[in-house]
């Protein structure tokens, strides 16, 4: 018999269920404004990274929205909504992982190309700030990986279309996940640096910052294209996840 591993929780998806737990009870209600990161991580006594962290998950879940300059509000939302994000409920294997990255280079080339056209002074600034947490992370995979999907999040901002915005946030619980439990192994394999993965998301920043629709497609492109060939290598190397 198989028997599915039982991992136990990260210290941010308790956040996130203790912030769940009092929108549902009411503590906290649509329109208000939750703390500052720092004042949250001094209430909940953990790491800022982790209070990121639990933030995006639940701004992927549409339970809160993070406003550039003003800070994060509790969303309008159904009592429905409230339940634990699809990627804590599901195991990424090969084939959910391969579907999730075909997802992202559908929504992510467009989405790129029309941050291009439509990006402000304080979309670029996001960008601008999740570049320099990635840098600053030094090898610290939780803050890098929430740098990463900052990055991401940012340029669905900047596209000012907010279908393409709610798509995004739908499947950024999912990106976040698989860029925890895949980040260490694939993105910094030999074969993908961090100085590689660095230069892929400042050239799709430059491309954003000079308006220039198709270089941002491409780069996007290549950013995209580069993690699948590393992961379909590292699937090959260790027949992972059949």
């Amino acid at each position: 018999m198989d028997y599915r591993k039982i991992k136990p929780k990260k210290i941010y998806e308790e956040v996130t269920e203790a912030i769940q737990e009092m929108i549902r009870s009411g503590q906290l209600k649509p329109g208000e404004r939750l703390d500052s990161v720092q004042q949250l991580a001094e209430n909940f006594q953990v790491g800022r990274s982790a209070i990121r962290e639990a933030l995006t998950s639940l701004r992927a879940m549409g339970l809160v929205e993070m406003r550039q300059g003003e800070g994060t509000f509790i969303n309008e939302f159904e009592t429905g909504q409230i339940t634990l994000p699809l990627s804590t409920a599901i195991l990424m294997n090969k084939k959910d992982i391969a579907n999730l990255l075909e997802v992202r280079k559908i929504l992510e080339l467009g989405t790129a190309a029309a941050a291009a056209k439509r990006r402000s002074k304080d979309h670029l600034v996001a960008m601008e700030k999740a570049l320099e947490e990635m840098e600053a992370s030094n090898g610290d995979e939780e803050l890098g990986e929430v740098a990463d999907l900052q990055f991401h999040l940012a340029i669905s901002e900047a596209s000012q279309n907010p279908l393409l915005l709610s798509l995004m946030n739908h499947v950024s619980g999912l990106m976040g996940e698989t860029m925890k439990e895949t980040r260490k192994v694939w993105l910094y394999s030999k074969q993908t640096t961090m100085e590689k993965l660095a230069y892929e998301h400042y050239s799709i920043y430059k491309a954003i910052q000079k308006q220039d629709e198709e270089e941002a497609r491409h780069f996007m492109k290549i950013h995209l294209e580069n993690i699948e060939a590393v992961i379909r290598k590292y699937h090959e190397e260790t027949n992972y996840a059949k």
